[in-house]
C-alpha cells in the first residue's frame, strides 16, 4: 500500500452512522473540503435533514462502501457495529481491497480485535480511532483522537485528522485506541459523578446553588471536558451532548475490561451502578442529568 497521505482532491470518503456525533463529523468533513457521502442504518430525521442541507446520503450501505476509498463509522455500541460490519449485507461483505477503515465507535476491545482480523482477511487497512469529546467539540474540530493500528496507515490519514481534531495520538497496535478510550471514559464518568455529589453537598450545606455553579468551573479541580456541564445543570437543560445511556454503556465496557484484565476499580463500580439507576429516569438525556439522580437519592425512603 502506498504511504502517500490522503488528499482532499482525490480521496472519496464514506461515513457510516449519522447520529449525534456522526452527523456532525459528516458536516465538518464536507465543510473542510472532503468529498464525502453518508449512510445511516435507519431513515432517521437527522439523515433526512442532512440530505435537505445538500449532503450526499446513500440509500444502501453497499452503495456507500463501493464508492469510498476511506470509510469512517460512528455507531452506538457493539450490537450496532457487529450488524453493520459483520452482517450478511455488512461492510465486509462489500468492501474492496485497499480500502481504509477508521472505526470511531466506543466498543469492546474484543470486538475491535475481531474487526482488525476481518480487515486483514479482506486486505483492508483498519484503524480503531476512538474519539474524546462530545458534540460541541466535534463541531469546533477540537476532539482528541486515540488510534490503534499500523503506523503507515495512521500517517496516511493525518490530513483527515487535521480536519476534525485538535490532537491525535497513535497509542499502539490494533485495539490500542479503543483501550485508551476506556481509560479516558473511566475518568469522564467518575468526574461527572463527583460533580453531581459536589452539587448535592453544596445544596445540603445551604450554599447558593447558582453561585456554586458559577464558581466551581473556575477552580483548578474541574477538568476542561466538564466546564460546559455547569451551565446545563444551572439551567436544568439536559438536552444531550453525550447521552447518559452512552456513558452507562461505556462504564459497562470499563467494568468488563477491568474484570478481564484483573484491575480493581472500586469507585468505577459504584459510579457504574449510579448511572444504571439513572437510566430509568431519562437515558436519552445528557450525562449531566446524573446530578438530578444523585440529588434525589437523599429524598428517597
Amino acid at each position: 500500500m502506498s504511504d502517500t497521505q490522503l488528499r482532499k482532491e482525490n480521496a472519496k470518503l464514506g461515513f457510516i452512522g449519522l447520529g449525534l456525533m456522526g452527523s456532525r463529523f459528516l458536516m465538518r468533513l464536507q465543510a473542510e473540503g472532503w468529498k464525502i457521502r453518508g449512510w445511516n442504518r435507519s431513515r432517521s430525521a437527522a439523515a433526512v435533514a442532512l440530505r435537505e442541507q445538500g449532503l450526499a446520503i446513500d440509500e444502501t450501505l453497499a452503495g456507500l462502501v463501493h464508492q469510498s476509498d476511506v470509510l469512517l463509522s460512528s455507531l452506538a455500541d457493539d450490537k450496532a457495529v457487529r450488524a453493520v460490519y459483520l452482517g450478511n449485507d455488512g461492510v465486509f461483505a462489500h468492501v474492496l481491497p485497499g480500502t481504509i477503515i477508521l472505526e470511531m465507535s466506543t466498543i469492546s476491545p474484543a470486538l475491535s480485535a475481531l474487526l482488525h482480523q476481518e480487515a486483514r482477511k479482506h486486505h483492508v487497512s483498519l484503524i480503531d480511532l476512538a474519539v474524546s469529546g462530545s458534540t460541541p467539540a466535534v463541531q469546533a474540530g477540537t476532539v482528541t483522537l486515540f488510534a490503534g493500528g499500523e503506523p503507515e496507515v495512521f500517517s496516511r490519514c493525518v490530513p483527515i485528522f487535521e480536519s476534525i481534531a485538535k490532537q491525535w495520538y497513535r497509542m499502539g497496535p490494533a485495539t490500542a485506541g479503543i483501550r485508551m478510550k476506556l481509560v479516558v471514559n473511566l475518568l469522564l464518568g467518575l468526574d461527572m459523578e463527583a460533580i453531581a455529589e459536589a452539587v448535592s453537598l453544596s445544596e445540603h450545606l445551604k450554599l447558593d446553588r447558582n453561585l456554586v455553579l458559577d464558581v466551581l468551573p473556575k477552580t483548578a479541580v474541574i477538568a476542561p471536558a466538564m466546564l460546559g456541564k455547569f451551565s446545563k445543570i444551572k439551567s436544568d437543560d439536559y438536552s444531550p451532548q453525550f447521552p447518559l445511556y452512552l456513558m452507562s454503556k461505556d462504564l459497562d465496557l470499563v467494568d468488563d475490561a477491568a474484570r478481564e484484565s484483573g484491575a480493581e476499580l472500586p469507585a468505577a463500580s459504584v459510579t457504574k451502578e449510579l448511572f444504571e439507576e439513572a437510566l430509568a429516569e431519562g437515558g436519552q438525556l445528557d450525562m449531566s442529568a446524573i446530578t438530578v439522580h444523585v440529588r434525589d437519592l437523599t429524598s428517597r425512603p
